[in-house]
């Protein structure tokens, strides 16, 4: 496993391991209700944007550190212009900050590009994307649905450079849970009680962690 070094009293350690030829890992939520322009205040009312804002956190943060091994794709699928996938990953050039996701979400929103796929910020890119699109964009990557009846985590022996789906606090509508499921390599769950979605990405990059899968 690679340590993490230097010290910065200001931000977060950075964790490279981009240059090392390990694996990456990769998060893709879908929000049903998520809005998709920039013109919102209150994160909760814009779709239940907080809730992705958490799923951003608790894919890309460690306690002092931020994981430059993961990125995160985030569909969102609410008014007034959807879809809006937004890929957010570290990028050294510019830090991202806990405390202004919401910000950054919206900012992203504001910045979106009529038939482009636009850098927002560095490490942030928008663009209009559907869901099944950006499932086949990761071609032969084997992907692994997030869903409660699936095979138990711990038995699961993860392909490389692995994909994680899953919904937000309403989960997948069933169009997007069957594509899902046709391209997925195999459904997974995390346990036997319902879990917010940013608690399912951080079972899940605890086990891949202890098993040295970066």
């Amino acid at each position: 496993m690679a340590k993490v070094t230097g010290s910065n009293p200001v931000g977060p350690i950075r964790i490279n391991l981009r240059g090392l030829g390990v694996i990456m890992r990769t998060f893709v939520m879908f929000s049903e209700n998520g809005r998709t322009k920039g013109d919102f205040k209150d994160l909760m009312k814009a779709g239940r944007l907080d809730i992705v804002c958490h799923a951003v956190i608790s894919s890309l943060f460690l306690s002092n550190a931020v994981r430059d091994h993961v990125d995160l794709h985030i569909v969102l699928n609410g008014p007034p212009d959807p879809p809006k996938h937004i890929e957010i990953r570290h990028n050294p050039e510019a830090s991202i900050s806990k405390k202004d996701i919401g910000k950054l979400l919206r900012s992203t929103l504001w910045k979106y590009k009529k038939g482009r796929k636009i850098e927002a910020f560095p490490g942030v890119h928008i663009e209009k994307r559907y869901f099944d699109e950006v499932l086949k964009d990761f071609g032969s990557r084997p992907i692994y649905l997030l869903d409660a009846n699936g095979k138990p985590i711990e038995d699961v022996k993860f392909g490389k450079d692995p994909v994680f789906v899953l919904g937000d606090h309403i989960g997948l509508p069933r169009n997007e849970k069957s594509i899902a499921k046709k391209l997925a390599k195999e459904r997974i769950s995390i346990g036997p009680l319902p879990y917010f979605s940013s608690q399912c990405i951080v079972v899940v990059n605890n086990v891949l962690d202890r098993r040295d899968i970066f």
